[in-house]
Protein backbone atom coordinates (compact mmCIF):
# COMPACT_ATOMS: atom_id res chain seq x y z
CA UNK A 1 0.00 0.00 0.00
CA UNK A 2 2.50 2.46 0.71
CA UNK A 3 5.01 1.46 -2.18
CA UNK A 4 1.49 2.25 -4.50
CA UNK A 5 1.08 5.72 -2.56
CA UNK A 6 4.88 6.36 -3.05
CA UNK A 7 4.18 5.48 -7.15
CA UNK A 8 1.31 8.15 -7.26
CA UNK A 9 2.68 10.86 -5.24
CA UNK A 10 6.14 10.67 -7.45
CA UNK A 11 4.98 11.88 -10.31
CA UNK A 12 3.15 14.95 -8.88
CA UNK A 13 6.43 16.12 -6.43
CA UNK A 14 7.92 15.88 -10.23
CA UNK A 15 5.30 18.07 -11.20
CA UNK A 16 5.86 20.84 -8.49
CA UNK A 17 9.57 20.81 -8.81
CA UNK A 18 10.02 21.39 -12.26
CA UNK A 19 10.91 24.62 -13.74
CA UNK A 20 8.06 26.44 -15.40
CA UNK A 21 8.77 26.26 -19.46
CA UNK A 22 6.47 29.21 -20.65
CA UNK A 23 8.44 31.27 -22.12
CA UNK A 24 8.49 34.68 -21.72
CA UNK A 25 8.58 36.90 -24.45
CA UNK A 26 9.66 40.64 -24.25
CA UNK A 27 8.85 43.89 -26.21
CA UNK A 28 11.46 46.23 -26.58
CA UNK A 29 10.93 49.95 -26.22
CA UNK A 30 13.19 53.15 -26.70
CA UNK A 31 15.00 54.56 -23.48
CA UNK A 32 13.97 58.27 -24.92
CA UNK A 33 12.96 61.58 -23.58
CA UNK A 34 9.80 62.19 -25.72
CA UNK A 35 5.96 60.92 -25.92
CA UNK A 36 5.62 61.23 -30.10
CA UNK A 37 5.41 57.69 -30.81
CA UNK A 38 2.61 55.79 -30.07
CA UNK A 39 1.69 52.11 -29.03
CA UNK A 40 0.35 49.35 -31.82
CA UNK A 41 0.03 46.13 -30.37
CA UNK A 42 1.81 43.31 -32.16
CA UNK A 43 0.01 40.68 -34.21
CA UNK A 44 0.79 37.98 -30.91
CA UNK A 45 -0.43 40.71 -28.34
CA UNK A 46 -3.76 39.45 -26.26
CA UNK A 47 -6.45 40.74 -28.32
CA UNK A 48 -7.45 42.76 -24.96
CA UNK A 49 -6.53 46.03 -24.95
CA UNK A 50 -6.16 48.59 -21.82
CA UNK A 51 -8.86 51.38 -21.58
CA UNK A 52 -8.47 54.68 -23.24
CA UNK A 53 -6.11 56.98 -21.54
CA UNK A 54 -4.28 54.29 -20.37
CA UNK A 55 -1.74 52.96 -22.54
CA UNK A 56 0.48 51.26 -20.41
CA UNK A 57 4.35 52.41 -21.28
CA UNK A 58 2.80 56.16 -21.67
CA UNK A 59 2.18 56.15 -17.57
CA UNK A 60 5.85 54.49 -16.81
CA UNK A 61 8.99 56.54 -15.90
CA UNK A 62 10.70 57.68 -18.56
CA UNK A 63 13.55 55.56 -19.43
CA UNK A 64 11.80 52.26 -19.66
CA UNK A 65 14.14 49.97 -21.61
CA UNK A 66 11.91 46.68 -22.03
CA UNK A 67 8.66 45.87 -20.69
CA UNK A 68 8.05 42.02 -20.83
CA UNK A 69 4.29 40.55 -21.86
CA UNK A 70 3.18 37.40 -20.77
CA UNK A 71 -0.46 36.30 -21.37
CA UNK A 72 -2.27 39.64 -20.87
CA UNK A 73 -0.28 40.86 -17.97
CA UNK A 74 2.40 44.05 -18.32
CA UNK A 75 5.11 44.30 -16.05
CA UNK A 76 8.38 46.60 -16.55
CA UNK A 77 11.68 43.83 -16.62
CA UNK A 78 14.05 45.16 -14.28
CA UNK A 79 16.68 43.10 -15.23
CA UNK A 80 16.61 44.00 -18.98
CA UNK A 81 20.34 45.08 -19.55
CA UNK A 82 21.23 48.30 -20.02
CA UNK A 83 23.17 48.15 -23.76
CA UNK A 84 20.31 46.24 -24.92
CA UNK A 85 18.27 49.17 -24.37
CA UNK A 86 20.24 51.70 -25.72
CA UNK A 87 20.64 49.74 -28.86
CA UNK A 88 17.19 49.57 -29.09
CA UNK A 89 16.69 52.99 -29.05
CA UNK A 90 19.35 53.71 -31.49
CA UNK A 91 17.59 50.91 -34.10
CA UNK A 92 14.36 53.04 -33.30
CA UNK A 93 15.72 56.39 -33.51
CA UNK A 94 17.56 55.29 -37.08
CA UNK A 95 14.19 54.01 -38.59
CA UNK A 96 11.97 57.03 -37.65
CA UNK A 97 12.03 58.77 -40.49
CA UNK A 98 9.67 61.83 -39.38
CA UNK A 99 11.16 62.36 -35.36
CA UNK A 100 13.65 65.25 -36.79
CA UNK A 101 13.86 66.71 -33.75
CA UNK A 102 12.95 67.19 -29.66
CA UNK A 103 10.25 69.00 -28.51
CA UNK A 104 10.19 72.66 -27.31
CA UNK A 105 9.25 73.56 -24.44
CA UNK A 106 5.53 73.97 -24.81
CA UNK A 107 4.96 71.14 -27.51
CA UNK A 108 6.87 69.02 -23.93
CA UNK A 109 4.07 70.64 -21.83
CA UNK A 110 1.28 69.74 -24.25
CA UNK A 111 2.57 66.14 -24.40
CA UNK A 112 1.91 65.97 -20.74
CA UNK A 113 -1.12 67.28 -20.14
CA UNK A 114 -2.45 69.66 -17.65
CA UNK A 115 -2.35 67.12 -15.03
CA UNK A 116 1.85 66.42 -15.52
CA UNK A 117 3.08 63.03 -16.89
CA UNK A 118 0.34 60.93 -16.21
CA UNK A 119 -2.13 62.88 -18.05
CA UNK A 120 0.49 62.16 -21.13
CA UNK A 121 -0.89 61.89 -24.68
CA UNK A 122 0.84 60.94 -27.68
CA UNK A 123 1.48 64.47 -30.21
CA UNK A 124 3.96 64.03 -33.00
CA UNK A 125 5.49 67.33 -34.09
CA UNK A 126 4.19 68.98 -37.14
CA UNK A 127 6.03 68.56 -40.21
CA UNK A 128 5.70 70.24 -43.69
CA UNK A 129 2.97 68.62 -45.89
CA UNK A 130 4.00 66.66 -49.10
CA UNK A 131 3.87 69.02 -52.44
CA UNK A 132 4.43 68.44 -56.16
CA UNK A 133 8.54 69.42 -55.34
CA UNK A 134 8.55 66.18 -53.21
CA UNK A 135 7.55 63.67 -56.75
CA UNK A 136 9.97 65.83 -58.74
CA UNK A 137 13.62 64.02 -59.60
CA UNK A 138 15.26 63.86 -56.51
CA UNK A 139 18.37 65.85 -58.40
CA UNK A 140 15.93 68.74 -58.68
CA UNK A 141 14.63 69.08 -55.62
CA UNK A 142 16.97 70.75 -53.43
CA UNK A 143 16.74 73.80 -55.91
CA UNK A 144 13.38 73.90 -56.12
CA UNK A 145 13.16 74.01 -52.47
CA UNK A 146 15.71 76.47 -51.94
CA UNK A 147 13.52 79.16 -54.69
CA UNK A 148 10.32 77.86 -52.13
CA UNK A 149 8.84 77.45 -55.51
CA UNK A 150 5.91 75.00 -53.66
CA UNK A 151 5.12 78.20 -51.78
CA UNK A 152 4.17 80.82 -53.81
CA UNK A 153 2.49 83.66 -51.73
CA UNK A 154 6.40 85.14 -51.73
CA UNK A 155 5.80 85.81 -55.39
CA UNK A 156 2.39 86.85 -55.34
CA UNK A 157 3.41 89.40 -52.42
CA UNK A 158 6.36 90.55 -54.41
CA UNK A 159 3.92 90.86 -57.75
CA UNK A 160 0.80 92.24 -56.65
CA UNK A 161 2.72 95.72 -56.18
CA UNK A 162 3.76 95.29 -59.97
CA UNK A 163 0.35 94.65 -60.61
CA UNK A 164 -1.45 97.73 -59.32
CA UNK A 165 1.46 100.14 -60.38
CA UNK A 166 0.86 98.55 -64.56
CA UNK A 167 -2.86 98.92 -63.76
CA UNK A 168 -2.92 102.46 -61.68
CA UNK A 169 -0.40 103.65 -65.78
CA UNK A 170 -3.05 101.92 -67.79
CA UNK A 171 -5.64 105.04 -69.40
CA UNK A 172 -8.63 105.29 -67.99
CA UNK A 173 -11.48 102.48 -68.44
CA UNK A 174 -8.68 100.52 -70.29
CA UNK A 175 -7.36 97.06 -69.38
CA UNK A 176 -3.58 96.82 -67.75
CA UNK A 177 -1.15 95.82 -70.34
CA UNK A 178 -1.19 91.96 -70.65
CA UNK A 179 2.35 91.58 -71.74
CA UNK A 180 3.90 93.79 -68.86
CA UNK A 181 1.76 91.59 -66.24
CA UNK A 182 3.05 88.47 -68.19
CA UNK A 183 6.93 89.74 -67.85
CA UNK A 184 6.54 90.93 -64.36
CA UNK A 185 5.14 88.05 -63.23
CA UNK A 186 7.40 86.25 -64.50
CA UNK A 187 9.96 88.58 -63.07
CA UNK A 188 8.55 88.04 -59.82
CA UNK A 189 9.23 84.72 -59.70
CA UNK A 190 12.51 85.04 -60.45
CA UNK A 191 13.71 87.50 -58.11
CA UNK A 192 11.88 85.85 -55.38
CA UNK A 193 13.86 83.10 -56.30
CA UNK A 194 17.18 85.09 -56.49
CA UNK A 195 16.27 86.99 -53.09
CA UNK A 196 15.42 83.13 -51.35
CA UNK A 197 19.06 81.65 -52.20
CA UNK A 198 20.37 84.71 -51.02
CA UNK A 199 18.86 85.18 -47.74
CA UNK A 200 19.88 81.48 -47.23
CA UNK A 201 23.38 81.86 -48.37
CA UNK A 202 23.63 84.27 -46.05
CA UNK A 203 21.92 82.50 -43.64
CA UNK A 204 22.88 78.85 -44.06
CA UNK A 205 24.57 78.56 -40.38
CA UNK A 206 21.81 80.32 -38.75
CA UNK A 207 19.19 78.12 -40.29
CA UNK A 208 19.53 75.04 -39.04
CA UNK A 209 19.23 76.58 -35.16
CA UNK A 210 15.47 77.20 -35.96
CA UNK A 211 13.00 75.25 -36.33
CA UNK A 212 10.88 76.80 -39.19
CA UNK A 213 14.61 76.55 -41.14
CA UNK A 214 16.42 74.36 -40.24
CA UNK A 215 15.28 71.47 -43.11
CA UNK A 216 16.18 74.14 -45.77
CA UNK A 217 18.49 72.64 -48.20
CA UNK A 218 21.53 74.44 -47.21
CA UNK A 219 21.21 74.58 -43.70
CA UNK A 220 20.22 70.49 -44.24
CA UNK A 221 23.33 70.07 -46.69
CA UNK A 222 20.97 69.01 -49.12
CA UNK A 223 23.14 72.07 -51.53
CA UNK A 224 26.83 73.30 -50.99
CA UNK A 225 27.54 77.11 -51.44
CA UNK A 226 28.69 76.84 -54.64
CA UNK A 227 25.98 74.99 -56.08
CA UNK A 228 23.66 77.81 -54.74
CA UNK A 229 25.81 80.31 -56.08
CA UNK A 230 25.74 79.21 -59.69
CA UNK A 231 22.27 78.53 -59.61
CA UNK A 232 21.91 82.37 -58.17
CA UNK A 233 23.66 82.95 -61.15
CA UNK A 234 21.34 81.18 -63.69
CA UNK A 235 18.51 83.03 -62.23
CA UNK A 236 19.86 86.85 -62.32
CA UNK A 237 20.86 85.74 -65.64
CA UNK A 238 17.36 84.86 -66.23
CA UNK A 239 16.11 88.02 -64.54
CA UNK A 240 18.29 90.46 -66.52
CA UNK A 241 16.99 88.66 -69.58
CA UNK A 242 13.57 89.99 -68.87
CA UNK A 243 14.66 93.48 -67.46
CA UNK A 244 16.14 94.11 -71.13
CA UNK A 245 12.55 93.96 -72.29
CA UNK A 246 11.65 97.09 -70.95
CA UNK A 247 12.88 100.87 -72.10
CA UNK A 248 16.19 102.56 -70.52
CA UNK A 249 14.62 104.24 -67.28
CA UNK A 250 13.40 101.35 -66.55
CA UNK A 251 16.13 98.89 -66.67
CA UNK A 252 18.35 101.24 -64.37
CA UNK A 253 15.52 100.91 -61.75
CA UNK A 254 15.05 97.81 -61.76
CA UNK A 255 18.45 96.73 -61.18
CA UNK A 256 18.72 99.27 -58.63
CA UNK A 257 16.77 96.91 -56.29
CA UNK A 258 19.13 94.55 -56.62
CA UNK A 259 21.23 96.53 -53.59
CA UNK A 260 18.07 96.21 -51.27
CA UNK A 261 17.32 92.42 -52.25
CA UNK A 262 21.66 91.94 -51.09
CA UNK A 263 21.48 93.98 -47.91
CA UNK A 264 18.40 92.77 -46.64
CA UNK A 265 19.70 89.41 -44.60
CA UNK A 266 22.52 91.18 -43.34
CA UNK A 267 19.99 93.65 -41.66
CA UNK A 268 18.54 90.93 -39.93
CA UNK A 269 22.00 91.21 -37.31
CA UNK A 270 22.10 94.44 -37.12
CA UNK A 271 18.75 96.70 -37.29
CA UNK A 272 15.99 96.56 -35.27
CA UNK A 273 13.34 96.63 -38.49
CA UNK A 274 14.59 94.53 -41.19
CA UNK A 275 10.74 94.47 -42.66
CA UNK A 276 11.42 98.21 -43.44
CA UNK A 277 14.06 97.43 -45.77
CA UNK A 278 12.18 94.17 -46.93
CA UNK A 279 9.21 96.07 -47.71
CA UNK A 280 11.78 98.97 -49.52
CA UNK A 281 13.00 95.50 -51.95
CA UNK A 282 9.13 93.92 -52.07
CA UNK A 283 7.47 96.99 -52.99
CA UNK A 284 9.53 98.17 -55.59
CA UNK A 285 7.44 97.21 -58.54
CA UNK A 286 5.13 99.83 -57.46
CA UNK A 287 7.89 102.45 -59.10
CA UNK A 288 9.13 100.45 -61.87
CA UNK A 289 5.43 99.45 -63.18
CA UNK A 290 4.64 103.03 -64.17
CA UNK A 291 8.07 103.18 -65.30
CA UNK A 292 7.76 100.46 -67.76
CA UNK A 293 4.49 102.11 -69.18
CA UNK A 294 5.40 105.82 -69.57
CA UNK A 295 9.08 105.50 -69.58
CA UNK A 296 9.67 107.60 -66.35
CA UNK A 297 7.68 107.87 -62.97
CA UNK A 298 4.95 110.03 -61.74
CA UNK A 299 6.17 110.37 -58.23
CA UNK A 300 2.54 111.77 -57.02
CA UNK A 301 0.83 108.62 -57.68
CA UNK A 302 3.96 106.11 -57.27
CA UNK A 303 5.72 107.43 -54.07
CA UNK A 304 2.19 107.31 -52.00
CA UNK A 305 1.55 103.37 -53.74
CA UNK A 306 5.10 102.43 -52.67
CA UNK A 307 4.72 104.10 -48.86
CA UNK A 308 1.36 101.97 -48.99
CA UNK A 309 2.96 98.99 -49.93
CA UNK A 310 6.04 99.04 -47.50
CA UNK A 311 3.82 99.70 -44.38
CA UNK A 312 1.57 96.45 -45.94
CA UNK A 313 4.73 94.45 -45.23
CA UNK A 314 5.69 95.78 -41.94
CA UNK A 315 2.47 94.17 -40.85
CA UNK A 316 2.32 90.59 -42.66
CA UNK A 317 6.23 90.13 -41.90
CA UNK A 318 5.67 91.45 -38.62
CA UNK A 319 3.14 88.75 -38.46
CA UNK A 320 5.49 85.96 -39.93
CA UNK A 321 8.24 87.14 -37.75
CA UNK A 322 6.42 86.48 -34.53
CA UNK A 323 6.29 83.03 -36.03
CA UNK A 324 10.47 82.53 -34.94
CA UNK A 325 10.87 85.18 -31.97
CA UNK A 326 11.69 82.89 -29.81
CA UNK A 327 13.99 80.98 -31.58
CA UNK A 328 15.77 84.65 -33.20
CA UNK A 329 16.06 86.01 -30.05
CA UNK A 330 18.15 83.11 -28.78
CA UNK A 331 20.68 83.36 -32.08
CA UNK A 332 20.66 87.02 -32.14
CA UNK A 333 18.55 87.63 -35.29
CA UNK A 334 16.02 91.05 -34.97
CA UNK A 335 12.92 91.85 -36.41
CA UNK A 336 9.99 94.11 -35.64
CA UNK A 337 8.56 90.89 -33.28
CA UNK A 338 11.22 91.57 -31.31
CA UNK A 339 11.47 94.97 -31.35
CA UNK A 340 8.08 95.97 -30.64
CA UNK A 341 7.78 92.98 -28.04
CA UNK A 342 4.49 93.71 -26.97
CA UNK A 343 3.16 96.58 -28.44
CA UNK A 344 3.15 94.54 -31.93
CA UNK A 345 -0.58 94.46 -32.44
CA UNK A 346 -1.29 97.98 -31.67
CA UNK A 347 1.75 99.08 -34.58
CA UNK A 348 0.17 96.80 -36.69
CA UNK A 349 -3.10 98.29 -36.66
CA UNK A 350 -1.21 102.02 -37.18
CA UNK A 351 0.81 100.66 -40.23
CA UNK A 352 -2.80 99.04 -41.82
CA UNK A 353 -4.59 102.28 -41.23
CA UNK A 354 -1.49 103.62 -42.81
CA UNK A 355 -1.25 101.08 -45.72
CA UNK A 356 -5.38 101.93 -46.90
CA UNK A 357 -5.06 105.75 -45.86
CA UNK A 358 -2.07 105.65 -48.70
CA UNK A 359 -3.33 103.35 -51.17
CA UNK A 360 -6.69 105.74 -51.05
CA UNK A 361 -4.68 108.79 -51.51
CA UNK A 362 -2.92 106.70 -54.36
CA UNK A 363 -6.12 107.13 -55.96
CA UNK A 364 -7.15 110.38 -55.85
CA UNK A 365 -4.11 111.57 -57.48
CA UNK A 366 -4.18 108.86 -60.02
CA UNK A 367 -8.03 109.83 -60.97
CA UNK A 368 -9.57 106.30 -60.09
CA UNK A 369 -13.43 106.13 -60.20
CA UNK A 370 -15.22 103.72 -57.38
CA UNK A 371 -14.53 100.37 -58.19
CA UNK A 372 -10.74 101.48 -56.67
CA UNK A 373 -11.53 102.42 -53.88
CA UNK A 374 -14.27 100.04 -53.07
CA UNK A 375 -11.34 97.47 -53.28
CA UNK A 376 -9.40 99.41 -51.31
CA UNK A 377 -12.09 99.48 -48.76
CA UNK A 378 -12.38 95.74 -49.30
CA UNK A 379 -8.42 95.15 -48.19
CA UNK A 380 -9.21 97.06 -45.33
CA UNK A 381 -11.65 95.00 -43.98
CA UNK A 382 -9.48 91.99 -44.53
CA UNK A 383 -6.03 93.68 -42.85
CA UNK A 384 -8.78 94.70 -39.91
CA UNK A 385 -9.70 90.63 -39.58
CA UNK A 386 -5.99 89.57 -39.94
CA UNK A 387 -5.31 91.51 -36.62
CA UNK A 388 -8.36 91.49 -34.92
CA UNK A 389 -7.92 87.72 -34.94
CA UNK A 390 -4.32 86.75 -35.25
CA UNK A 391 -2.75 84.80 -32.33
CA UNK A 392 0.67 85.68 -32.17
CA UNK A 393 2.04 83.05 -29.51
CA UNK A 394 0.56 80.68 -31.72
CA UNK A 395 2.57 80.12 -34.99
CA UNK A 396 0.31 77.88 -36.76
CA UNK A 397 -2.20 81.15 -36.45
CA UNK A 398 0.69 83.27 -37.85
CA UNK A 399 1.39 81.86 -40.71
CA UNK A 400 -2.11 81.18 -41.81
CA UNK A 401 -2.50 85.07 -41.33
CA UNK A 402 0.77 85.56 -43.65
CA UNK A 403 -0.51 82.97 -46.18
CA UNK A 404 -3.90 84.89 -46.28
CA UNK A 405 -2.65 88.00 -47.39
CA UNK A 406 -2.41 87.08 -51.20
CA UNK A 407 -6.26 88.46 -50.71
CA UNK A 408 -5.68 91.46 -49.52
CA UNK A 409 -4.97 93.13 -52.71
CA UNK A 410 -7.50 96.25 -54.26
CA UNK A 411 -8.65 95.76 -57.55
CA UNK A 412 -7.32 98.69 -59.46
CA UNK A 413 -8.71 100.59 -62.11
CA UNK A 414 -7.72 103.57 -63.12
CA UNK A 415 -11.62 104.90 -64.24
CA UNK A 416 -11.62 108.31 -64.22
Amino acid sequence: MRRRAGCLLRPAVRLLSAKPSLQTETLALPAVHDRSWTWEPPAWAPSRTPREGLTPFLALPFGVGALPITGSAWQPDHAAKESGAKADCRSWEAGSATRSQEPSGEEHRLRQGPDGPGEATAVTPPQPAATWVDRAPPSLQPYLHLIRIDKPIGTWLLAWPCFWSIALAAPPGAAPDLRMLALFGTGAVLLRGAGCTINDLWDRDLDGQVARTRRRPLAAGLLTPRQAVAFLGLQLSAGLAILLQLNTYSRVLGASSLSLVVVYPLMKRVFGWPQLVLGMAFNWGALLGWAAIHGACDWSVVLPLYGAGILWTLVYDTIYAHQDQEDDAKIGIRSTALTLGRHSRAAMWSFAAGTVGLLGFTGFQAGCGVPYFLGVASAGVHLAWQLGTVNLDDRADCGAKFDSNNVTTPHCRADG
